[in-house]
């Protein structure tokens, strides 16, 4: 009998190694962490509960954990949202050659740190910065928008848009123009269209982009911190106060885990509503 090869395993052998000691192996430290002792300010391997205990049964953990939640969809919505005419655009509208140098422009900006792009961010939104200035020549204003939520979204769509843009045209790129043409000789308006065939053939796209801006977004702590004021404390925050406060990193851990938890369930259902067979 002919002996299967074996390099397929050994192409995979760097991912699982990879895998191992970047996040197998720092989340099993985080998980037995989040059962240790701290005392004088050391922690002590242990198994207690008590840190679990304390930050599952605090109103302020569960206030975090609600807003975090909730930004990170409303991102998602306004990213895919906003991102769509554009990605519709550049996937129907433009030529091939423009539609290169679109995807170039919009990987440029992740070409500088993103805690840059905040910074800006923050000289832009001030009460007397350039924004509040043109809205002031029109009789607007001034709005407070740095250190508020509005603030914080503006930076959640500054990380997660382009990526989400990008997503979507590669996408709708990939649709099948025949379908359309069928569509439009069968008489199907632009709106029939649009709903029976151009979203539903990109609906894997249109998913996975919106589950990138969640996932970013959900544990982003530079756009809460630095424009949104850090109020109300997202639980990237509450994970940087628990460990200022007597070196709870053990806590921390058990607020890291809690997040962790929520990305593996968020992901993984938006995967299975993703690659789901239409009936």
């Amino acid at each position: 009998m002919r002996k299967a090869p074996s390099y397929p395993y050994v192409w995979r052998l760097p991912l699982l190694i990879w895998q191992g000691l970047f996040f197998v192996g720092p989340l099993i430290l985080m998980v037995a962490m989040s059962f240790w002792l701290v005392r004088n300010y050391r922690m002590e391997p242990d198994f207690i509960l008590d840190n679990w205990e304390r930050m599952l049964t605090r109103s302020y953990f569960w206030n975090a954990y609600w807003v975090t939640l909730v930004r990170a969809v409303l991102t998602a919505i306004l990213a895919s949202l906003i991102a769509f005419p554009a990605s519709y655009a550049l996937a129907f509208k433009m030529s091939e050659t423009t539609r290169r140098w679109a995807i170039f422009c919009l990987i440029v900006p992740f070409f500088t740190s993103y805690l840059v792009r905040v910074y800006a961010w923050q000289v832009l939104l001030a009460e007397s910065g350039p924004v509040n200035a043109i809205l002031g020549h029109v009789g607007l204003g001034p709005f407070i928008m740095l250190n508020s939520g509005v603030g914080a979204m503006i930076g959640y769509l500054t990380l997660t848009l382009p990526l989400v843009v990008i997503l979507q045209t590669f996408s709708l790129a990939s649709i099948d123009r025949n379908l359309i043409e069928a569509a439009w000789n069968l008489g199907a308006s632009p709106k029939a269209t649009l709903f029976t065939v151009i979203l539903p053939g990109a609906r894997i796209g249109l998913i996975i982009g919106a589950t990138f801006a969640f996932i970013l977004s959900f544990g982003d702590f530079v756009s809460p911190f630095y424009l949104g004021g850090s109020k109300p404390p997202t639980l990237s925050i509450l994970i940087i106060d628990t460990t200022k406060s007597g070196q709870q990193w053990p806590r921390a851990a058990v607020v890291a885990i809690m997040m962790i938890v929520t990305l593996f369930v968020v992901a993984f259902a938006a995967i299975g509503a993703a690659y789901r067979k239409s009936k």
